[in-house]
């Protein structure tokens, strides 16, 4: 007992010392004190991450505030001039003017009544500079003296000046100086509202209104806001109103509705650049914000100085967890395995471990023990049962010379005696025969299959006369299927000493095949006395000691069964539905692998190849006759 001891205390001794070469404890403990180390600087990556996020969402809040506010505070300015310009369109004196015919009428009075009538409605307003109404004949009327703006009339008579307007539909739309006709003499830039003007009953157009603003109200707006970092263009990068010196940042990619940023650094400073497009409008806010370096707070510092004696702390708790939780079980695990290793046994492993991932791997290893063990078991009965039914074959056979020899010579006998039936009958036993013993084969194609139970039917029916009838329905695509040999011979002869005979009177037995995707189904049918669930049951168990002496014998029903399972390595093979004094069908099931399935072709060269043998045994059997 002491020298086990000892023994097992030499190995374990053994495995530690393996497992200290390799360190795996101190490789353990230094991959824990990098990664404390990475954690470290990951921690102080993230802290200025934080900062710097902190920052860059503080700008884009800000800028988010000023934009959208500034967005809409225009926008709202620009709605308030729209619907001016439409009080202007239904103002009656403005009716008068664009439907006067100037050949009847002087149109002096009726411009002079639509100026005072426009004027009347801007009373109330700020920023307009000033209102132009053309007639469809391009007359107009204006609310300023005409001599401080001076019309480009080249550009009035361009088509795309008049349908651009009539294109909206009445629709305002927004442009510069009139869309590029009406230039004031002083230079200034103006935003246009511009639209074509319909009469409300005829729903004809009558002429164009252009509104010109100054861009004095963006300006206010920008001066609410007291800040000088705004600067407000088109779409197309023209200059409004603003800090003009943010017009050199200006980018295509502000011109959608929604706020882009665009960094920007110089030598001097750097900044962030953010724009957004006024909702429906050809506007383009710009606003900039300088990207300021602060000091981090001392509550922050306080923590970047604490945070690795955490983390030191913290990998000494860990590493002492991780010895006595994982590497000391580990140790004790590997010992106790490497001891059935050497006592060369597949046994479980008894000590105490943990019960956490540890204990569960033992757990684990004991079911495998258990696991391979059953799975030897089965192997080592399962090859048993092949060998059994191999001898049992083995007895069965005879030399095949011999019999071919005796079988040519009483043939030759019956001929001569003039007994043409028995030699058919001799002919039939001997390509029986042949089929069945030649070459040895265990796996045969389907037709092969076919061939020999025909044969053994054709023997039987010299037997038994009329009583026995036999039909065929082989699905051509199962002809080169590849089954085990000789497994439809035993269902052939239960169907006649158990089924028909027993009946009574005449009877047919049919064999059918066909396929389903990667299976082959094949099924013998009788019209015998049938089958009882009880007998269905005992043929269909895995214990041979559930089966009666009338299903007995070396070519039996159940013998075949386990030849099926035992070749598809599954119980599920074999299917049995009888009713008794009708019938009974016996259904085979063999899954279709690659090694069991051909091609027509290569079906006919092995059948080609067999016939050249076997007509070189017939030769090597009728020169052996005549020698003897």
């Amino acid at each position: 007992m002491g020298q086990k001891n000892m023994q097992g205390k030499r190995i374990k001794e053994k495995v530690q010392n393996s497992i200290k070469r390799n360190a795996l404890s101190r490789k353990l403990s230094g991959v824990i004190i990098i990664v404390a180390l990475i954690l470290i600087i990951v921690s102080l990556v993230f802290v200025f991450f934080i900062i710097t996020m902190e920052r860059k969402q503080y700008a884009e809040r800000e800028s988010e505030n000023v934009l959208s506010s500034l967005s809409t505070s225009i926008g709202s300015d620009i709605d308030k001039y729209n619907n001016i310009s439409r009080l202007i369109m239904i103002e009656p004196q403005v009716k008068n003017y664009l439907k006067a015919d100037k050949r009847i009428i002087d149109l002096f009075a009726y411009s002079e009544g639509a100026r005072l009538g426009t004027l009347n409605i801007l009373n109330v307003t700020t920023s307009v500079d000033s209102v132009f109404i053309f007639r469809n004949d391009l007359e107009y009327s204006t609310t300023i003296n005409p001599l401080e703006y001076r019309l480009d009339w080249d550009r009035i008579h361009e088509r795309d000046w008049k349908s651009g307007l009539l294109a909206n539909k009445g629709s305002s739309s927004l442009s510069l100086n009139g869309n590029g006709a009406i230039i004031k003499t002083k230079p200034a830039t103006l935003l246009t509202i511009n639209r074509a003007i319909y009469d409300n009953v005829s729903q004809k157009q009558t002429g164009f209104l252009f509104m010109n603003l100054s861009t004095d109200f963006m300006e206010d707006e920008i001066n609410q806001l007291s800040s000088e970092n705004i600067c407000i263009c088109t779409s197309d990068g023209i200059y409004l109103a603003g800090n003009i010196k943010l017009l050199n940042y200006y980018d295509k990619a502000y011109t959608y509705d929604e706020i882009t940023e665009i960094k920007v650094s110089n030598p001097k400073d750097a900044m962030t650049i953010s724009g957004l497009k006024v909702r429906g409008f050809p506007l383009v806010i710009l606003y900039s914000i300088t990207n300021e370096r602060r000091l981090l707070p001392m509550e922050l510092l306080y923590f970047i100085i604490i945070l690795p004696i955490i983390y030191l702390v913290c990998v000494m708790v860990a590493g002492s967890f991780i010895k006595k939780n994982i590497t000391n079980p580990i140790f004790d695990l590997t010992s106790e395995m490497e001891k059935k290793r050497q006592k060369e046994v597949i046994e479980k492993i008894d000590i105490n471990l943990p019960d956490n991932e540890i204990g569960a791997l033992q757990e684990s290893y004991n079911n495998m023990v258990d696991h391979s063990n059953l799975l030897m078991d089965r192997l080592v009965e399962k090859e048993q049962t092949l060998q059994k039914a191999e001898m049992r074959v083995l007895q069965e056979q005879i030399k095949p010379h011999f019999l071919y020899n005796s079988l040519e010579t009483i043939g030759f006998l019956a001929i001569d005696a003039g007994a043409d039936k028995v030699h058919g009958a001799l002919e039939t036993l001997g390509s029986f025969y042949r089929n069945f013993l030649s070459k040895g084969d265990r796996e045969i194609p389907l037709k092969r299959e076919i061939t020999i139970i025909k044969d053994y039917l054709s023997l039987q029916k010299l037997r038994y006369g009329d009583i026995i009838n036999d039909e065929y329905d082989i699905a051509k695509d199962t002809e080169d299927c590849i089954i085990p040999k000789l497994i439809l011979q035993p269902l052939a002869e239960n169907s006649i000493y158990h089924g028909i005979r027993m009946k009574g009177e005449k009877g047919t037995i049919k064999i059918s095949s066909f396929r389903t995707k990667d299976e082959l189904h094949i099924v013998v049918r009788d019209t015998g006395i049938g089958m009882s669930q009880e007998q269905i049951d005992k043929v269909l168990s895995k214990e041979k000691s559930e089966i009666s002496e009338e299903f007995s014998g070396s070519f039996g029903l159940w013998g075949t069964i386990e030849r099926i399972r035992s070749y598809c390595d599954k119980d599920d093979v074999v299917r049995i539905r009888s009713e008794m004094g009708e019938y009974t069908e016996i259904e085979i099931i063999i899954s279709l692998l690659p090694k069991q399935w051909k091609t027509a072709g290569e079906s006919r060269r092995t059948t080609d190849q067999e016939e050249k043998v076997v007509g070189n045994t017939e030769e090597n059997s009728n020169v052996q006759s005549n020698a003897d």
